[in-house]
């Protein structure tokens, strides 16, 4: 029986975990071992990769550290790192040269591994392997608000033209457009009219969709699976790309996948992020948009139409509403301006 693209995938992460974790202190294993039940595999992999950076970051600066091969660390080192220890870690973070190659982190980047060294602590102090808590001594760093970047609805109609006329494309580009029209389409106008993820998008298999209900099955980021309901614009363009979807024939393990690549594999995330790039830039050179920006698009119509965040937050499959509310507060700010508008105190024009 063929295995499903998540499936596929939570063998692929733990076969990298593995290999990963070699690298880092043995008893590192104890703590993927130990939230194996609680994370998902994914997860289990940033922290593998950001635990990498930390004692590759140490190795270099601790002369304590330094003396041990990282693997043959002992656990009993992590009581000797200090609050300063991981602020300096923090700083080292917002540029650092790891293999000749430079790296960079905004604020969300080092917020998100200092919350990966804190659930690492958190682990072995709650298990009294060790004494200190470091991590939780030191500040998050202070976030803040990004614009909300998408397309107007202007733009978003101008999007879903450039993929069915071709007009702008290149002659490189033009020469496989016939081919990929129609799957670009559907692709497109599934993305923009649910705001799934394109991790979500490319895990769909064929049997997930139900045009009697309009609605199709997805997995979401933990492993729940829900349905998403689309409109009659979508299932349109879905209908019509399968007409050649169930005509080609997949490679072996790639057979129900609903989006095949030209190579007739499952289309991979990098490949939709390459796709929309290129329709994206046909139509705004100052926005730079994503499969993320779409879902931002789809999120801020919803909002605008139906002023309901808790509804957004549902639809969007966000686990604590406070994230949609922190995402789409200016929005909401808008439409609290608008209400001021709309309430007159006396009418203009008489006389007093």
């Amino acid at each position: 029986m063929e295995k499903t693209y998540h499936e596929k995938v939570k063998i692929e992460n733990e076969l990298k975990l593995r290999a990963m974790a070699k690298e880092l202190p043995r008893f590192c294993q104890e703590f993927f071992l130990g939230t194996e039940h609680t994370t998902s595999s994914r997860t289990r992999l940033a922290y593998a990769y950001d635990l990498g950076i930390f004692f590759s970051f140490l190795h270099e600066n601790n002369p304590v550290c330094r003396k041990y091969d990282i693997p043959n660390i002992p656990i009993s080192f992590l009581d000797m790192i200090t609050p300063l220890d991981i602020e300096e870690y923090l700083n080292y973070l917002k540029v650092y040269t790891k293999d000749g190659v430079e790296h960079t982190n905004d604020e969300r980047g080092i917020s998100r591994k200092l919350a990966s060294l804190r659930s690492f602590y958190n682990y072995f102090f709650r298990k009294q392997l060790i004494r200190t808590n470091p991590p939780d001594l030191v500040r998050t760093p202070k976030l803040h608000e990004k614009e909300i970047i998408r397309l107007d609805v202007d733009e978003v109609a101008m999007l879903l033209d450039e993929v069915e006329s071709g007009e702008k494309l290149t002659p490189h580009q033009l020469a496989y457009h016939e081919q990929t029209k129609l799957r670009d389409l559907a692709l497109l106008s599934l993305l923009l009219g649910t705001g799934i993820r394109v991790s979500e998008c490319v895990g769909i298999d064929i049997q997930d969709l139900d045009f009697k209900n309009n609605g199709v099955k997805v997995h979401r980021k933990g492993g729940a699976e829900v349905i998403v309901y689309f409109n009659d614009e979508v299932a349109d363009a879905l209908l019509d790309y399968l007409d050649i979807r169930k005509e080609t024939n997949a490679v072996e393990g790639h057979a129900n996948a609903l989006f095949l690549s030209m190579q007739r594999k499952r289309m991979s995330v990098r490949s939709v992020e390459k796709l929309v790039k290129k329709y994206a830039q046909l139509v705004t050179t100052v926005k730079r948009i994503t499969p993320h920006k779409l879902r931002s698009t789809f999120g801020t119509n919803l909002y605008q139409e139906t002023g309901d965040i808790y509804l957004v937050a549902d639809v969007l499959g966000h686990k604590d509403v406070n994230t949609t509310r922190r995402n789409y507060a200016a929005q909401a700010d808008a439409r609290r301006r608008q209400a001021a508008k709309m309430v007159q105190l006396r009418e203009r024009g008489l006389e007093p």
